[in-house]
């Protein structure tokens, strides 16, 4: 029986597919594993797993547990088409809450981010009644009798619409000749009609959200005793990233309370009291640039004595994204604060300060990694705890010095890891090990090469799998930003086009992130200078290797990459084809139309005052003569971050002069694809519309 039992499994095993090249179809195969948080007692790590149901053509996020000891997992949430996230364990260890729009019964709607408690003991979900609006964080007090909520304002209301007809409803009276119509009856509105949508504020709109009106996101507290929601602030701005102190009276976020926050970055850090009514919260910092900004992801960090908050002083105000962020520590009570890096040329992220509030752990963003470092909190003195080719995020603390991090390399998307403290890691969530077992990947190498100007720049050369390194087809595909970098964590789009047959080369040219402010700020108001030449030298590179064919060159990228594509098309001819995805050519055409109106006049100026950098900036739609590629442009018809407008003009331009050229439009679609069937189809049309620029 034995023998025959290993001669079936020997079958199977033989009988197993062999790993196949990836594809666009594996899109729909892979899962996206969210921020841990891990339990009082550190036995438990829960953290969000997102994943795609292609029948429903949406991707859906539930929770799951895992033990430290990785001896088991559970799913924690499976409602069928709808999502959970952000899991928050209470600090008695009782109450797992979460955020999710699902329905709470047959009354309830859904949509909007509410508040849920489960009991670890046992039982169903339960939503917390009592908050209007939607969530979008989750604190819990030291004592687990209050829950810290930035929850946004809701919609306001306006008049309810007429009830539909049903069928055996009354029909309403017809009107005969010669009836008198009442007055009031005469001027009686439609009470489905739209509304105009009124303007009023400097930025009026954001990608995802739309246009911007008087609602705001704010610092609110929750009882459970007594189901209750208040608020704990005063005045109408916007606040984030909640933290409590170790004692439970305070409550430190982040907040941009300037006289027209539309007009600036100047973000900072305040603390308010935890008071019965709204009372005016305290100033902590005051750099005019941004503190400890929401799109940072990293909270405020209390000192385990409560007597210091480390947060992120950000870098010169004239340099926006493009200047360097540092770790500061500043005294809960107030006084002057100390930057524990002012040395360190790179960014930092997601503070955590050590047990005995020696030191502070860091995120540090460094030339395509993302490294765990431990900083001094007495003189910065900086050592690295966790590091090599591979990118860490979100640490999260897990009893004594332990932490449960995520992290990713150019083989394995992200993983729920285990540090414990002293440099060894340990995987405990396992969410895409069956699927890495059907994939072959491309093989991930660094290079570095010499731009025209002589400077040093790095970048990423991706080979297919199994083809021998010598005059391949190749794809230089751009990054966005451009304030942002390629790095040593897993991308499924350099394993598309490698799988495909492409060599693929990714640059880290000037204007992006983790080779020091002046690398990056060499790109200011100048978006088509230095980043041209430095992708270009790594075309360059990887043709004097043998491995690129001059021939059989290809372009393309999203966003900034997208523009920088326009760029490059602008100014070289080499390339038989290029994908342009949703960027801006006439950067005139933005201006207005799009949410980056504070970084136009910071970086740019107003185009009546500074008409030549705009210019200098837009030549790939001014001096589109100079385009000879065949250029396929995409983009999201709801897209605020760089509207489609932008798209439609280089086609239109292109088209007008008799360039092949093609046009996209994903309908509902944002800046960022989010519909897996679009996020396939792009995939789908990109490798296709190389195929059919290098056919004869």
């Amino acid at each position: 029986m034995r023998l025959a039992l290993l001669a079936a499994t020997s079958m199977l095993v033989a009988a197993a597919p062999a790993p196949h090249p990836m594809t666009p179809a594996d899109l729909d195969k892979l899962r996206t594993v969210g921020a841990p948080a891990v339990d009082p007692a550190g036995q438990w790590v829960a953290y969000a797993v997102r994943e795609t149901d292609a029948a429903a053509d949406k991707s859906f996020s539930h929770i799951w547990m895992t033990r430290w000891d990785g001896s088991r997992t559970v799913q924690v949430t499976s409602r069928k088409g709808e999502s959970e996230s952000s899991p928050r364990f209470s600090p008695d260890g009782q109450w797992l809450a979460f955020i999710s729009g699902r329905k709470d019964g047959a009354d309830d709607k859904g949509g909007d981010g509410a508040v849920w408690l489960l009991d670890r003991a046992g039982g169903e979900g339960m939503k917390l009644p009592g908050i209007k609006g939607s969530v979008e964080d989750i604190a819990w007090s030291p004592d687990s009798r209050t829950l810290a909520l930035i929850v946004t304002d809701p919609e306001p209301e306006g008049k309810p619409a007429a009830p539909e007809a049903k069928p055996g409803d009354p029909k309403p009276a017809e009107a005969k000749p010669g009836d008198v119509k009442a007055p009031e009856d005469a001027a009686k509105p439609d009470d489905k009609r739209p509304k105009p949508i009124v303007i009023d504020r400097f930025q009026f709109k954001s990608d995802a959200v739309g246009y911007l009106g008087k609602q705001h996101s704010r610092l609110w507290l929750y009882d459970l005793a007594t189901k209750t929601a208040r608020r704990l602030t005063t005045g109408d701005y916007d606040e984030a990233l909640p933290a409590w102190s170790p004692d439970g009276k305070t409550i430190a976020f982040t907040s941009n309370r300037t006289a027209d926050p539309d007009r600036n970055y100047d973000s900072n850090l305040f603390v308010v009291a935890v008071a019965a009514n709204p009372t005016e919260p305290r100033t902590l910092t005051s750099y005019a640039g941004e503190d400890n900004a929401e799109g940072w992801n990293s909270y405020p960090a209390w000192s385990p004595d409560g007597k210091l908050i480390a947060y992120l002083e950000g870098g010169p105000v004239e340099l926006i994204g493009y200047g360097v962020r540092k770790l500061a520590v500043v005294p809960a009570a107030g006084g002057p604060r100390r930057v524990l890096t002012p040395t360190l040329d790179r960014n930092v992220s997601q503070p955590i300060w050590t047990r005995d509030g020696k030191a502070i752990r860091v995120i540090v963003e460094d030339d395509e990694t993302e490294r765990l470092a431990e900083v001094s909190a007495a003189d910065g003195t900086i050592r690295d705890v966790a590091s090599g080719f591979r990118v860490f995020a979100f640490p999260t603390a897990a009893g004594g010095d332990a932490l449960a991090v995520v992290m990713s390399d150019p083989a394995h998307p992200g993983e729920i890891y285990a540090f414990d403290g002293k440099g060894a890691l340990r995987q405990l969530s396992h969410q895409n090990d069956a699927w890495l077992k059907t994939v072959s990947l491309g093989a991930v190498t660094r290079t570095s090469f010499k731009s025209k100007d002589g400077t040093e720049v790095h970048g990423f050369l991706i080979l297919p799998p199994g083809k021998a390194a010598q005059k391949l087809p190749t794809v230089l595909y751009n990054h966005g930003g451009p304030q942002s970098q390629f790095d040593a964590g897993f991308s499924p789009i350099w394993q598309i086009f490698a799988g495909h047959g492409f060599a693929v080369v990714s640059t880290n040219p000037r204007g992006g992130t983790g080779r020091g402010q002046d690398y990056a700020k060499a790109l200011y108001a100048d978006w088509g200078g230095p980043a041209v030449p430095d992708a270009l030298a790594g075309v360059d590179d990887a043709v004097a290797k043998g491995i690129a064919d001059p021939a059989r060159l290809y372009v393309g990228g999203w966003s900034y990459g997208g523009m920088l594509t326009n760029y490059l098309i602008a100014s070289d001819a080499r390339f038989k084809a290029a994908v342009s995805g949703a960027s801006i050519a006439n950067i005139l055409a933005g201006y207005g139309t799009d949410q980056y109106i504070r970084d136009y006049e910071i970086e740019l100026g107003r185009p009546w005052e500074h008409m030549d950098v705009w210019l200098r900036n837009s030549y790939p739609f001014y001096h589109n003569e100079r385009i000879v590629t065949p250029t396929l442009f995409m983009a999201g018809d709801k897209d605020f971050n760089v509207p489609l407008l932008n798209s439609e003009q280089m086609y239109q331009a292109l088209s007008s002069r008799g360039i092949r050229s093609g046009l996209i439009i994903y309908p509902g679609e944002h800046h960022g694809l989010r519909r897996p069937s679009f996020l396939k189809d792009r995939m789908e049309r990109w490798l296709a519309w190389y195929d059919k620029q290098a056919a004869p």
